[in-house]
């Protein structure tokens, strides 16, 4: 179900005919404990929907062995931050082990403009953040474990966390599983295809809400007058 398009058209499902009609973006987050999937099912969206485009944070951090400034995060001076937090020019942000991350409003509201979609991979407070600023463009999907122990199993899996880490990963996903009724979509990411499909699907039905096709009225006025 590829959904390519430009200049905010919506793709339709019957033969991958595009629609006359403008379309504003969404902003789709998705959710879950560490090991829960929502890293791996966001890139398999991104892999395969050339309209889709990940959100990059700021952050005060220094840059990662590999991280490159603009494509894995703004990388920004503490005043910087706190200026453009100060100023609203942040949708959602927060502290994280003494860094700041947070999302660009300017960056997500030209892509909604432009009938571009926007994926985010936060949790539930980031989640809080984007539905008090932004609500009627955010689509919230929150990925479950089929299990606990699955879930520990997924992390000690990654080999990439010490038994302190996952420990601490695991007490915190206990607060983070509490917030799941706060989602419009729940995802039960028992196997990773099916998961993916379902992601698929729910954005593929937030495209043709009736409220994102800006163009509609004008298009359905045109049919009537013949």
């Amino acid at each position: 179900m590829s959904n390519k398009n430009a200049g905010g058209m919506v793709e339709t499902a019957v033969h991958g005919a595009v629609s006359p009609m403008a379309r504003r973006g969404l902003m789709l987050v998705l959710s879950s404990p560490s090991g829960a999937g929502k890293t791996t099912i966001s890139r398999a969206l991104l892999e395969d929907d050339t309209n889709l485009t990940m959100s990059v944070s700021v952050t005060t951090r220094a840059p990662r062995p590999g991280e490159k400034d603009g494509i894995d995060y703004h990388f920004i001076d503490r005043d910087r931050f706190d200026a453009m937090a100060s100023d609203g020019e942040l949708l959602e942000h927060a502290q994280v082990f003494d860094n700041g991350y947070g999302t660009p409003r300017a960056e997500v509201e030209q892509a909604l403009a432009a009938g571009r979609d926007v994926l985010f991979d936060i949790d539930w407070q980031g989640t809080q953040q984007l539905k008090a600023e932004m609500r009627q463009d955010l689509v919230s999907v929150f990925i479950l474990p089929p299990s606990t122990e699955e879930l520990e199993r997924r992390l000690r899996t990654r080999a990439q966390d010490s038994d302190e880490t996952v420990r601490a990963r695991m007490a915190k996903a206990s607060d983070e599983l509490s917030h799941w009724a706060e989602y419009d979509y729940i995802i039960l990411n028992q196997v990773l295809e099916s998961s993916v499909e379902q992601a698929r699907t729910i954005l593929f039905a937030e495209r043709l809400k009736r409220d994102r096709q800006s163009g509609l009225h004008a298009f359905v006025e045109a049919l009537r007058s013949g």
